[in-house]
């Protein structure tokens, strides 16, 4: 049996944390469908086992329903990763968790694409579609 790391309990509680608020603005064009692509090259969260900081671009592809992404609470809300220990998988899954929280689209996607450390270079992509 393999024996768990210590790190690995800093990510049980990652889908509760409290980020900033997303805030949204009514879609004045909620009859049509149309993508909104957001792309942020300065997203930083720390490594949950070294404590190095990790570097990435995050984007965000999605189709709004009935609200819009007020973008400098989107900027705000991506920096409040800047201190928080956070495995890429999780911070990819928790940013789409909270986008879809926020506006409720009828699809979204969101990739993060890690800048290299150590020869790896990491790309987490995770999508939602409402049903």
């Amino acid at each position: 049996m393999r024996k768990k790391s210590s790190y690995e309990d800093l990510q049980n509680g990652i889908r509760g944390l409290k980020m900033p608020a997303i805030e949204v603005f009514r879609n004045q064009y909620a009859d049509k469908e149309y993508t909104v692509q957001l792309s942020c090259p300065e997203c930083t969260c720390i490594c949950p086992k070294t404590g190095q900081p990790d570097f990435a671009t995050i984007n965000l592809t999605y189709v709004p329903d009935k609200t819009c992404i007020e973008l400098k609470s989107f900027k705000l809300y991506l920096n409040g990763y800047r201190n928080v220990g956070i495995f890429h998988e999780n911070l990819v899954n928790k940013i789409l968790e909270d986008v879809v929280a926020a506006c409720a689209p009828r699809r979204a996607r969101v990739e993060g694409i890690v800048t290299p450390r150590g020869g790896i270079q990491t790309t987490v992509t995770a999508e939602y579609k409402r049903k």
